[in-house]
């Protein structure tokens, strides 16, 4: 078969016609196997009397069916409806083809051992089950493979009560509340095709006798509407209960028996036995008592009995958790109520047969319990084929519903849902969930490490050692020509000369900015990939890795970010504004005021060096669902914060501009200063640890780091060495007062642009010592060979990095008649451990480092290195982040 005839159309009706016909043939086989056992439980009655079978097999075949259920699928017990429904709706319940075997089997024995339920709702759940599994088959994406589950569940509906619309419109209705055309699509098309091979291969639906229901014994009119008004009122309120029944049975036994699964099926098969055994013969048989009542040939009396006995028998047995549905018993009752209600409509009218108001009873009873009223009508007729029941079905059912709805707000799938706790969950991932909402580019890396294709490999493998990505994107002209990883560099790596275009992987999987993250985590996962280019036709815009998605979900779920475009911007309700003299701005954001008069220090020192001005920001955090334009605040707390900066300013000399903000989400007002005020460095307090796995630094400090626009510098533990107030010679006329004394400084130098930028760093900061001892160290693995030998010229660091040393030492040099400034190599397997040891052993003030340039996997391995030496050394530590 061409691969070009193989369209994403054609591809999904070939799998709706396989999901309909395995549906189909899982409806014959449960509808066979059960007529076929539940025979021998009816010959054996009759010949070793009713007392004894019905219990006894009732009993026994409930404990069968309990442990096949519990030992094998505890996903399968019950009707199968909320299961079905929670997976739909983002819920990781088990839908493969272990849940639709069991589910078959053990809904065959529960059903053959005389339990009052039905085969249709477990043939729903074994549908979707069935889909589920093919689609583990066929690649496809998240979404897909969710539209194929609900056409599994839509061509077991059908095919069990050999109404095809009915299917559709119960799974659109009831499990989906989704109407787009890839939807609708393979679902009728599954729907059709399970309902046409059940009835050629003997499933007829529900056994209505429809040669009979065809002929002119239904009719209406209009005397008759108050009767099937009051039919609806009815239905209404008996459905509430029974739904009440069933919940209230099923919450006994989880919390007050505690019964096993076995166990409680056995019992429930055993009591319900005995109670059909003292009935007449007639009522052994479930399914020829229904046909008895539909036809009218049952007496009211039968009818009465079949209503209560029903009623009762389907609250106890679907209380002990057995596999089997409600839809079949909710239409025997509803066939009941409403043959009684047409009798007395009879006597008292005289007008029409009983028949009619018995087909409409079913659909008004089934509508009261399962909240669906279009589905309860298109089913009814679809197994009659009878326009006269139309009308009626209708005005009961709406009647019902909103009685029902009156009574009880939610189906009676939904409660279940709720007893199993998937309540607050469903809701949560149905109307908002994350991964279906968000888009490759909003959480994306738009700056993206690139190689060209015809660069020699010596000169990846050291791209690679610096790189905090295992894999780069390969580009020419702008354009994605392929992809080369670490293991690729690794495994095929001959020869020096060989080039980039030898060895990647041309045409690598990709994705698009418009792809949901659901798509995108689902070929991650698929494909077994850590990272996937975002590409625009073949230019390349970002790409987004597993950790990215990941950050978003956290962030989403702590309440730390919103989606973007529903989240408000900022309001500034304080601000002051200094002459912009400067040639650059230094934000500083102040929260803590134990820490406030640290940073402004810090950050006038860097501004002075650089002839920046100042920035200072105070953030008012509100909840989220609180508008930042009309809620009142405190700001004086605030004005105290950066009053303090316009202080601070006037010592060193440089222009100070404050303001304050009220925000849902500190990030984003610090993002949006960056962004207004043209900042070009960041100056942020770090209290060293972070509380949320899969973090670098922290929710805030991990935002700002990806997508801050500047550099960014984080100071922690900025009284580490409490001191007090430090009066401090400058080399220039001025002193200055000061809560920082630093004196001894560790500088780790691991290559790449992040040490350079805190090399740079150095000459401003060294305002805060009167005798600096700087101590250069690159920590190196003695199973590696010899490390960085500062005196050897031949072998020194990166070209970048030795010209920013030797500037550095220069400066220092220059700074102050007694600095010192050393440079050592130091072994050790752990460079944080390293540092940590240094620092700790040799009493430092202030280890000043670039951050980490390790990609996700290596952090998680290795640990994330400025974390692990904020957290270890007792200084303090500075951790610089060059913008790219």
């Amino acid at each position: 078969m061409p691969s070009t005839w193989i369209k994403p159309k054609r591809l999904a009706l070939i799998e709706a016609c396989i999901i309909g016909v395995i549906s189909g043939l899982a409806a014959v086989f449960l509808k066979q196997g059960t007529g076929w056992l539940g025979s021998f439980r009816l010959q054996a009655s009759e010949g070793w009397g009713a007392w004894l079978i019905l219990p006894l097999v009732g009993g026994l075949g409930g404990w069968l069916a309990g442990w096949l259920v519990q030992q094998f699928a505890q996903e399968t017990s019950g009707t199968g409806v909320p299961q079905v429904k929670a997976a739909l709706n983002g819920i990781p319940i088990a839908l493969d083809g272990r849940v639709a075997l069991v589910k078959l089997a053990s809904t065959t024995v529960t059903l053959a051992a005389g339990f009052p339920l039905g085969r249709q709702g477990p043939t729903v759940q074994v549908g979707a089950a069935l889909a589920a599994w093919l689609s583990r088959w066929i690649p496809t994406s998240p979404d897909y493979r969710r539209q194929l589950i609900a056409a599994g569940a839509a061509a077991g509906l059908a095919a069990g009560f050999n109404a095809p619309i009915a299917g559709v419109l119960f799974v659109v209705e009831e499990l989906l509340q989704d109407l787009s055309s890839l939807t609708l699509g393979p679902a009728i098309l599954a729907s059709f095709v399970g309902a046409v091979v059940s009835r050629l291969l003997g499933g007829d639906g529900i056994d209505l006798n429809l040669e009979m229901t065809a002929q002119p014994s239904t009719s209406f009119s209009a005397v008759e509407i108050p009767f099937y008004l009051f039919l609806g009122l009815l239905a209404g309120v008996l459905g509430s209960f029974f739904q009440r029944g069933v919940l209230g049975g099923l919450t006994f036994t989880n919390k007050v028996l505690h019964w096993s699964l076995p166990q409680a099926m056995a019992i429930a098969g055993f009591a319900c036995g005995a109670i059909v055994s003292m009935l007449p013969p007639l009522f052994w048989n479930n399914t020829g008592l229904r046909e008895m009542i539909v036809t009218g040939e049952a007496s009211v009396s039968t009818a009465a009995i079949a209503f209560f006995t029903h009623f009762l028998l389907t609250i106890l047995v679907a209380s002990s958790g057995a596999p089997g549905g409600l839809f079949a018993p909710s239409l025997v009752v509803g066939a009941a109520l409403g043959y009684m209600v047409g009798v007395f409509q009879m006597e008292w009218l005289g007008v029409a047969s009983p028949i009619t108001y018995a087909l409409a009873g079913m659909g008004t009873f089934f509508c009261a319990v399962s909240k669906t009223p279009i589905a309860a009508v298109t089913i009814v007729f679809e197994i009659t084929t009878d326009f006269n029941v139309v009308l009626p079905l209708m005005i009961g059912s709406v009647v019902a519903y909103l009685v029902a709805e009156r009574m009880t707000t939610e189906s009676l799938y939904d409660r279940i849902l709720e007893l199993k706790g998937y309540r607050r969950r469903s809701r949560r991932l149905a109307t908002n969930n994350l991964l279906t909402q968000l888009r490759a580019r909003d959480v994306m890396q738009r700056r993206v490490e690139t190689l060209p294709s015809d660069m020699t490999l010596d000169r990846v493998a050291e791209i690679f050692s610096r790189s905090r990505h295992r894999g780069l994107p390969v580009v020419e002209n702008g354009q994605l020509v392929g992809i080369l990883t670490q293991s690729d560099l690794a495994e095929r790596y001959t020869a020096p000369h060989l080039k980039v275009s030898d060895i990647m992987t041309p045409h690598p999987l990709t994705v698009t900015p418009t792809d949901t993250l659901q798509e995108v985590l689902y070929l991650l996962t698929r494909y077994r990939v850590s990272r996937l280019p975002v590409t625009e036709g073949r230019r390349l815009v970002g790409i987004i890795t597993r950790s990215d998605i990941i950050r978003a979900e956290s962030e989403y779920v702590s309440q730390e970010v919103s989606l973007e475009g529903k989240l408000e911007p900022s309001y500034k309700v304080y601000q002051t504004r200094a002459p912009a003299t400067g040639r650059g701005r230094i934000l500083v954001p102040l929260a803590n005021p134990e820490t406030a008069s640290g940073l402004l220090h810090m950050a006038a020192a860097i501004a002075r060096e650089r002839e920046y001005e100042l920035e200072c920001l105070h953030v008012i955090r509100i909840p989220s669902h609180n508008s930042p334009m009309e809620t009142a605040v405190d700001i004086e707390p605030g004005k105290q914060l950066v009053n303090q900066a316009t202080a601070i300013g006037e010592k060193w000399e440089i222009s100070v501009h404050t303001q304050i903000r009220i925000a849902n989400r500190v990030s984003h007002a610090i993002l949006e200063t960056i962004k207004e005020r043209h900042i070009d460095i960041l100056l942020i307090g770090w209290k060293g640890n972070t509380v949320t796995p899969g973090r670098l630094f922290g929710n805030a400090v991990d935002i700002l780091l990806q997508q801050a626009p500047c550099d960014v510098v984080l100071v922690s533990g900025l009284f580490a060495n409490k001191g007090s107030f430090k009066t401090l010679a400058t080399g220039e006329q001025n002193n200055f007062t000061t809560p920082l004394l630093f004196n001894r400084w560790l500088v780790p130098v691991r290559g790449g642009v992040n040490s350079k930028a805190a090399l740079e760093l150095l000459p401003a900061l060294l305002t805060f010592s009167n005798h600096p001892y700087i101590r250069l160290c690159q920590i190196f693995d003695p199973a590696a060979g010899s490390g960085w030998n500062p005196e050897d010229r031949q072998r020194p660091l990166a070209a970048q990095e030795a010209s920013a040393y030797l500037k550095a030492l220069k400066t220092f040099q220059n700074k102050s008649a007694t600095s010192t400034v050393a440079a050592a190599s130091v072994p050790g397997t752990s460079v944080a451990d390293a540092v940590i040891k240094i620092a700790n052993n040799n009493a430092y003030d202030v280890v000043l480092l670039g951050a980490s340039r390790e990609g996700m996997l290596q952090q998680a391995i290795k640990g994330n290195i400025p974390a692990a030496i904020a957290s270890g050394c007792r200084c303090t530590t500075i951790v610089v982040r060059k913008c790219d």
